[in-house]
Order: structure tokens, then sequence, then C-alpha cells
């Protein structure tokens, strides 16, 4: 199976916190930001891929995010979604108790394996899920060789 490597730009930032946390855990008068407050404008959607006999498809949840908002590109071996979730502009911040939702940028990047070929990725946006299908060359697909038995059969 090839693989897809997950890139994400923000798991060192959240390694560098944690490592932070425990340097000033004992510091009075200290504290740091709420989980919200940090993940306030940090937004990774989920993404699944998966192989099939033809293609590997790349399936992202975009919920509330706008197809022109999206922006995919493949640079050599790296494929790259970007866009953004706005956030509603009819309910302020201060009209809010609660805000767990993200808003704001997102990137991910994803390095293709050899097999893919660029020139006919295709993606269709629907129902809030975005769907990436990397074809596969035709060299990389598996083939079925017929063995021919000469003789009796045996």
């Amino acid at each position: 199976m090839s693989t897809l490597v997950r890139w994400e730009p923000f798991r060192e930032l959240v390694n560098m916190r944690d490592r932070m946390d425990r340097l000033f855990q004992d510091y009075p008068g200290r504290s740091w930001p709420e989980e919200e407050a940090l993940a306030k404008d940090i937004w990774n959607p989920p993404v699944d891929v998966f192989e099939t006999k033809d293609s590997l498809v790349l399936k992202a949840d975009l919920p509330q995010v706008n197809k022109e908002d999206v922006d995919i590109s493949v640079d050599g071996n790296l494929l790259t979604i970007r866009g953004e979730r706005k956030r509603e502009k009819e309910i302020n911040e201060k009209d809010y108790y609660r805000m767990e939702r993200s808003y704001g940028t997102f990137s991910r990047s994803f390095t293709l394996p050899g097999t893919v070929n660029a020139e006919k990725i295709e993606a269709s946006f629907e129902g809030g899920v975005l769907s990436v299908t990397l074809p596969k060359k035709e060299e990389s697909k598996p083939k079925q060789i017929k063995v021919k038995v000469e003789g009796n059969g045996k």
C-alpha cells in the first residue's frame, strides 16, 4: 500500500506549550491561556485517506466552508489543501457563552507517493466533504498475468 505522510505544523507548538507549562507550573501568579483561546484561529480539519484498486482517495470534513474558499495545489510530490472557515458575522463574540468551534484558515499538506498520476487528480465538494481522487499511474496498478501450462497440466 502506498502511504501519504501527514504534516501537522502545529504539533511542535503544542509540544512546546506542554514543556513550558511544566517549566512554569510552580511559578506563582502566572497562568497560561485557556485551551479554547489557544485553539482560536487554529483549525485542522480531519482527513481520511484510503486506497482503491485505481487510486488513492482523500476526504476532508470542511463544514461551513465555501468551495470558493478552498485551494488545492500540487508542487512536485506535495499536495496542499488550503482554505478558510469564516466566522458568522451576525453574532458578536461578546454575545457567546461558550465558543468551541474553530474558525480561520487551515493548510494541510500530504507527500504523494510516486505511484500517483498528478496530472489527473480530481476533486469534488459535496455536503461539506472535500473528496480528492489521486489516480495511480498505469504502470503502478496491479496486473494479473496468466500462466500457460504446457504438457499434461501437472
